[in-house]
């Protein structure tokens, strides 16, 4: 995209108020959104989701100190060679654009990882046990014997989110740390060179622009990002009140599993866990092999596949779904979606036909498979 149409972008998300929703209403009303910066523009209160009040909010804004503070933000994107994404671009990380909630851009310092098959956020306590860190660490080191490529999401916090990225950066896995601040510090300044060996394995990711201080509401806004880029979240130690929870519940209203590592009863640390187990907002989790199961990830062998195996297919969108199958071995069906660029409601009725064919498989968590013959 040019600098014109990134600093347009750009100034659109710093209007409160304007999610994915309402802005992509209001793009299709004006036609594009750099015509809410460049042109005269009528009320807006007939655009749905918009309303008298949003509309004068947008028609009084202060669109010279936008563009201004946008265009700055651009220089800075351009020098740190930031890579900037829309909600609307083809590589917005996929998972995040199903959130109703998503932020309309998202700042990736580092590789690009938004079309990796498998996504785990692991979260928690800032003030873990040793218990805690080791559970932490064995999880990642098994995940990446048994799931190679599986990418670490957490929030680069002190506690079981620092234990998280180290064990991935250790075991060879990408990781991804969220951010509740621009990409111009590192919060909390001591875990800067756990960041730095991150850009080489993995990446920074944050919606928040230069010069943002990590205030408390930040947090709230960045675990919702954690949340919605993991196929599932685990909580490995938590208090009973805390931001693991409230990403927890997060990852659950977005449909994703949650799992937690059971403590103690009276144990202040696991109370929070515990809380989540008893609620059936978590299931309980004790090694790899339950998050395997919760996933329905499967840990056969594969068998190689029969070159008769297409001989039913009737369709473009079939073949395209049977090769990314079997390229990915399973994917889930977002993903897939994704990968195929078919809206999922079409996917799923293709799916259900290669279901009925006996080519392919349905499995927990909304994974789907080739049937191996």
């Amino acid at each position: 995209m040019s600098d014109k149409q990134l600093q347009h972008r750009i100034a659109l998300s710093l209007i409160k108020g304007i999610g994915p929703k309402l802005a992509r209403n209001l793009i299709a009303y004006l036609g594009s959104e750099s015509a809410l910066f460049e042109e005269k523009i009528p009320t807006l209160a007939k655009v749905p989701g918009i309303g008298p009040a949003l509309s004068q909010l947008l028609l009084n804004i202060d669109r010279q100190e936008i563009m201004k503070r946008a265009d700055k933000e651009v220089l800075f994107i351009d020098k740190h060679q930031i890579k900037p994404f829309f909600f609307s671009d083809a590589n917005y990380p996929g998972r995040l654009s199903y959130c109703e909630d998503a932020p309309l851009m998202v700042y990736i310092h580092g590789q690009e990882h938004q079309t990796a098959t498998r996504m785990i956020g692991i979260v928690g306590t800032r003030t873990p046990s040793n218990e805690g860190i080791d559970l932490c660490e064995k999880l990642v080191a098994d995940l990446a014997v048994r799931h190679p490529g599986t990418v670490i999401v957490s929030g680069l916090a002190y506690g079981v989110d620092i234990c998280a990225h180290k064990a991935a950066l250790k075991n060879g896995l990408p990781t991804i740390g969220v951010l509740a601040h621009g990409l111009d510090r590192i919060y909390p300044s001591m875990h800067r060179n756990t960041a730095r060996e991150m850009l080489e394995q993995g990446a920074l990711m944050t919606e928040f622009i230069s010069n943002t201080v990590p205030d408390k509401y930040n947090f709230v806004q960045r675990n919702r990002i954690i949340a919605g880029l993991s196929d599932a979240l685990i909580v490995v130690q938590s208090a009973r009140k805390g931001g693991a929870l409230i990403t927890a519940e997060l990852a659950r209203d977005y449909n994703r599993d949650v799992l937690a590592f059971p403590g103690r009863p009276g144990d202040t640390f696991s109370a929070g866990c515990n809380y989540l187990i008893k609620s059936n907002i978590a299931a309980l989790i004790e090694s790899v092999e339950d998050l395997e199961y919760a996933l329905g990830w499967d840990t056969k062998k594969k068998t190689p596949v029969q070159g008769n195996l297409f001989a039913t297919i009737e369709t473009e969108e079939q073949q395209t779904i049977m090769e990314s199958l079997i390229e990915e071995q399973e994917m889930n069906l977002n993903l897939l979606s994704l990968k195929c660029g078919l809206p999922v409601s079409k996917l799923s009725a293709t799916l259900l036909d290669l279901e009925f064919k006996g080519l392919v498989k349905s499995k927990p968590g909304g994974i789907y498979r080739v049937v191996m013959s």
